[in-house]
């Protein structure tokens, strides 16, 4: 299973001192596309890095095709001229499990959220929801390389409504 989690200091998506000198409970995030090849990985680069220390963030797909594999060699090379490292993702497969330990579980696109629905329980199913309210993140795997490097921007642009 990918875990992003980062102690660098979040930009400026939210406020992180609540004044209290608590330090509650992570965030946890589950992203989710269909292989964890391409979209869920940087998307959760981007939430881990965004995020800082208020957040945990995992990554998993629908399909076992690229289990034990590395991001899509495109999505590393359009994720790092971004400034975000997911060389060392491996691709795992989403389980009841994951869904029980995410707050939020975050589909990349409708077709990814409808299937979450058919596998989430009474527990997990309030926590699906969209990555873009309303629309899809669209998916580069067979696309030039300039889709990769759209991809990673719309979830850039996408990523602060979910930190807390």
């Amino acid at each position: 299973m990918t875990d992003q989690t980062s102690t660098a200091p979040s930009t400026d998506c939210h406020a992180r001192d609540d004044g209290t000198g608590r330090f509650p409970r992570r965030r946890r995030i589950l992203v989710v596309c269909v292989g964890n090849h391409n979209r869920s990985p940087i998307a959760a680069a981007v939430l881990a890095q965004l995020g800082g220390d208020k957040v945990e963030i995992r990554s998993a797909g629908l399909r076992e095709k690229h289990v034990g594999k590395g991001a899509h060699t495109n999505m590393i090379r359009a994720a790092a001229e971004s400034g975000y490292d997911i060389e060392d993702h491996r691709a795992v497969k989403v389980n009841h499990r994951m869904l029980q330990w995410a707050d939020t579980v975050l589909a990349m696109d409708r077709s990814v959220l409808r299937e979450l629905h058919e596998l989430a329980d009474e527990t997990s199913g309030p926590k699906l929801r969209l990555y873009l309210d309303g629309k899809d993140v669209h998916d580069p795997w067979q696309d030039a390389y300039p889709a990769f490097t759209a991809c990673v921007k719309t979830i850039v642009d996408g990523a602060c409504p979910h930190l807390p």
